[in-house]
């Protein structure tokens, strides 16, 4: 079943430490290209966090981000760095003086400068485990959803399939008819003429005209192709965003080559809803994983 690249996903992680907050999303792109958060004292977790996500999701473009959501508690058990503090304060204050300004410095801010509190190292490795438990949890929530939207987008490519053969079937039925239109504005041109004209030639001519008109190899090329569009998409474990999109493209030249052939009106706006189906249908296919 196909799956689409568009997803959302959340988990938290409880701990002594505060809570591990995971956020995913991901919308479509030709290759996985994952740009991972990670606040301080978890960069040794973004190798093993790629493989994670990497295990399940194949293309897209996601973007995921771990916080440290800490209570007061936690807070106790931060270190100070005063030579760091006194050094940016120092900085700060020559800015503010090139400038101009005098505006008191708020500590808070101080505070909030990454490397002024000092977490205890030992305490953020102990979460490493807990942090990479949780990412699995919001990369399975994040397949849930992108299944879900897949399961929707076959539903409706499955029905643009069903239109189509509709339409090949129509066009099937109107070829007899198309030839017998042909051949009765021929021998009305032919009864015109003053000249004689030789029967076997007449038939001759009448041939190399529907040769060239003939569109059956087009419908039956369209029609496999259609099959094959259908199989794809029911295939599990595979990417097939890919092979459904070059499927389509070859839905266009068959398409393409109807139109150009089409000797009646009929089978001309039978073409152009043709090529409007498949056009939703590329729209549709662009974001399938």
């Amino acid at each position: 079943m196909i799956r689409s690249m568009t997803g959302f996903a959340r988990s938290e992680s409880q701990s002594p430490q505060g809570v591990l907050v995971w956020e995913l999303r991901s919308v479509n792109h030709r290759f996985l290209e994952a740009q991972i958060k990670l606040p301080e004292g978890f960069r040794a977790v973004e190798a093993d966090s790629r493989q994670v996500i990497a295990r399940t999701v194949r293309r897209g473009k996601l973007d995921a981000s771990l916080t440290l959501r800490v209570g007061g508690e936690r807070q106790l058990h931060a270190t100070l760095n005063p030579e760091f503090a006194r050094e940016l304060i120092g900085h700060a204050q020559t800015l503010a003086a090139a400038i101009g300004k005098t505006t008191p410095l708020n500590p808070v801010d101080i505070l909030r400068w990454p490397g002024v509190l000092q977490e205890e190292e030992t305490r953020v490795e102990a979460l490493h485990p807990l942090a990479l438990q949780g990412l699995e949890r919001a990369v399975a929530d994040l397949t849930a959803s992108r299944d879900r939207e897949g399961a929707r987008m076959h539903a409706l490519l499955e029905s643009r399939c069903a239109e189509i053969l509709a339409r090949i079937s129509a066009v099937r039925a109107r070829l007899p008819i198309v030839l017998t239109a042909i051949r009765d504005r021929l021998n009305e041109r032919v009864r015109s003429l003053v000249a004689t004209v030789d029967p076997d030639r007449l038939e001759q001519e009448l041939a190399l005209i529907a040769q060239k008109l003939d569109v059956s190899e087009e419908l039956d090329r369209l029609q496999g192709h259609v099959t094959e569009f259908r199989d794809t998409m029911k295939k599990k474990d595979e990417a097939a965003g890919r092979r459904l999109d070059f499927l389509l493209q070859e839905f266009n030249r068959e398409a393409n080559t109807l139109a150009s052939k089409s000797a009646d009106t009929e089978t001309t706006r039978n073409a152009v809803d043709l090529k409007v189906l498949i056009e939703q249908m590329r729209e549709q296919v662009q974001n399938v994983e």
